[in-house]
């Protein structure tokens, strides 16, 4: 088994088909139509099923996948620290749920440290991925939430992934309204109030988003639901749709909060645990230290 192998699986898995994956990894199909015959043959498993209208993973191939996407991206961890050309650089990943302040702490903690070379990522993505980047140590550090709806079930995934996770505040709920919105005049509403209003959610893109929603009220049946990958798409739905979405105030929201979107308090109260992880007993690096600084800087 090769790295190669795992790659061309999870290349498959992702495009469901022979011809795309081929075409995405400069390949032959024949080539790796072959590769793929010899993997299956060595683990004694069907990876794949191939049908006239597609490829589809097995129930044993999506296990094998889970384990080859760890092992790729452990060697891709490998690769840039220690074997491509960006190894004498400063290297720091961070993953967060879509939270802005996280974004500005990590502007504050890179500023301290040399700007002559270095390799930073910033991953704002769905709850399981943050998760995943830590434990897989893509990510150093993450940023998280939970709510009372999804309390327990996120301890024990914090628990089952080796995760540390460390408060840095709870916050209140709101609503984000655009400036013209119905309800913008409010000093508060109700869900009651905003059952005719659709609610912009992000989409976990998950078979457990319901425990892995990053906004208060993961488990309130909303009757008009719009879910969204993408903060700017998220703000387009908002303000054209007389949308709204659930978040935690204006005090550390994004710039755009000035430009035309409202935050109002939100009656029925479900606060929002924000925190950071890390994986246990890790030493944490420098640059590390100092983003978690800056984090907790907005400690309350």
């Amino acid at each position: 088994m090769t790295i190669t192998q795992l790659k061309y699986v999870i290349a498959i898995a992702k495009t469901g088909s022979f011809r795309e994956a081929a075409s995405k990894l400069y390949v032959s199909q024949p080539a790796i139509s072959s590769t793929i015959r010899e993997l299956e043959e060595e683990l004694g498993i069907q990876l794949f099923e191939r049908t006239n209208k597609g490829v589809w993973v097995t129930e044993r191939g999506n296990e094998f996948l889970m384990y080859a996407k760890e092992a790729v991206g452990q060697f891709e961890l490998i690769e840039d620290r220690f074997i491509d050309r960006d190894k004498d650089k400063k290297h720091f990943s961070v993953s967060m749920q879509h939270y802005v302040f996280a974004v500005h702490a990590f502007v504050n903690a890179i500023e301290h440290f040399d700007k002559s070379k270095y390799v930073y990522s910033v991953h704002e993505t769905k709850t399981e991925e943050v998760l995943n980047n830590v434990k897989n140590m893509k990510s150093e550090v993450g940023v998280i939430s939970f709510s009372k709806s999804n309390e327990k079930v996120m301890k024990k995934l914090l628990r089952d992934f080796h995760l540390k996770f460390v408060e840095v505040m709870v916050r209140d709920t709101y609503v984000y309204v655009w400036k013209e919105h119905p309800l913008a005049n409010r000093e508060e509403v109700s869900l009651r109030d905003l059952k005719e209003y659709p609610c912009v959610l992000f989409d976990q893109n998950s078979e457990s988003e319901f425990y892995l929603a990053e906004e208060a009220f993961g488990d309130y049946d909303f009757d008009k639901v719009i879910k969204s990958t993408d903060r700017a798409t998220s703000a387009e739905l908002i303000s054209t749709l007389n949308g709204y979405s659930i978040g935690i105030g204006n005090l550390i929201e994004s710039k755009v909060m000035n430009s035309g979107f409202l935050a109002i308090k939100l009656k029925e109260d479900d606060p929002l645990t924000i925190g950071y992880i890390i994986r246990d007993n890790h030493k944490v690096s420098d640059i590390g230290e100092k983003y978690i600084e800056e984090l907790l800087k907005y400690k309350q």
